[in-house]
């Protein structure tokens, strides 16, 4: 059986997807841009975006009534790689040990011109 999750704490959708889909106890989360949910707005610059993706991944999250912390895989997507350390930086605010699975991506660009997207798949205990 699937729901959908929704929230107006993260940004809506821009397209035809969910913010995220539960099958089970799985959770399968949209990706994220620095879009700001209120303005629907891109924030400003790298660092600004990455701690916005986040906030957005965590607020899907919570919609869900669960966190970050059930993460299990998480994808980063990056327009310039050389930021990659940076988004380690931010993730060590919203993720504890043991950490998820992840892959990061070097991508040629992303919707509404964003730097950084990541998506998450979390998995309820």
């Amino acid at each position: 059986m699937r729901q959908i999750i929704s929230t107006p704490d993260a940004p809506a959708a821009i397209g035809t997807y969910s913010q995220a889909v539960r099958c089970g106890d799985t959770i399968y989360l949209s990706g994220q841009i620095g879009l700001d949910p209120a303005s629907m707005q891109m924030v400003a610059g790298i660092d600004a975006q990455i701690v916005r993706v986040f906030d957005n991944l965590q607020a899907v999250a919570a919609a869900a009534g669960t966190t970050l912390d059930a993460a299990a895989k998480l994808n980063i997507y990056l327009v310039d790689l050389a930021n990659f350390a940076k988004v380690n930086e931010v993730m060590a605010r919203y993720f504890k040990e043991p950490y998820p699975a992840r892959a990061a991506v070097g991508v040629k660009e992303l919707p509404r011109g964003a730097l950084v997207e990541a998506d998450a798949v979390l998995v309820i205990d």
